[in-house]
């Protein structure tokens, strides 16, 4: 994994003038919390990414269980940040109010757990069928695999809604994957 710069940047600066834009007394609480934790980490990370980040390797073999707790909160550098956070912004405050507060942050909590055994088990799957033990070393850190699993269930409670991505107008049930796809061209890997 690269090693990011640490501080204030153009990503960050960005996501606190959006957060602004939408106002403080806007943001459900456990939405506000999700945000301030991942920018308080981003600010001062508990280790270097290289170790909280998630793989079969460091996680199954060398039983470095503490990776599923710490990846989804950490993340590569400040775009990656920025786009997670904006879009945990829109998606907490759509489901956080529908949801109520505990019951979101229960989900949340969950969520970023399960993302992690199901990205593990993938990747072992991956080294099964391709017969390549690399896959068991991808590291991976961030937010995405719950804010994707929110996506799915904003969907469900939404059904027939438009999204916009970029700009364009797009069916809520295929918005997650065009967001994949956009966020994969703006800041690949």
């Amino acid at each position: 994994m690269e090693r990011r710069q640490r501080g204030v940047s153009a990503g960050l600066l960005l996501l606190l003038y959006q957060i602004s834009q939408v106002g403080l007394q806007n943001i459900p609480s456990v939405t506000l919390g999700v945000l301030v934790l991942n920018i308080f980490l981003f600010l001062n990370p508990l280790r270097p990414l290289t170790e909280v980040c998630l793989s079969v390797n460091e996680a199954v073999h060398r039983k470095n269980w503490q990776r599923l707790l710490l990846a989804p909160f950490h993340h590569a550098d400040d775009w990656h940040l920025y786009y997670n956070m904006i879009s945990m912004l829109w998606k907490g405050i759509m489901l956080e109010r529908k949801l109520k507060s505990i019951w979101f942050a229960y989900i949340i909590a969950v969520f970023s757990v399960l993302i992690g055994v199901i990205y593990m088990l993938l990747e072992l799957l991956l080294v099964i069928i391709l017969d390549d033990p690399s896959y068991e070393r991808n590291c991976g850190v961030g937010f995405s695999g719950v804010l994707f699993a929110l996506k799915v269930l904003n969907n469900h409670y939404n059904p027939g809604r438009v999204s916009s991505v970029l700009g364009l107008p797009i069916s809520s049930k295929y918005a997650c994957w065009v967001e994949l796809v956009a966020i994969h061209l703006i800041s690949p890997g």
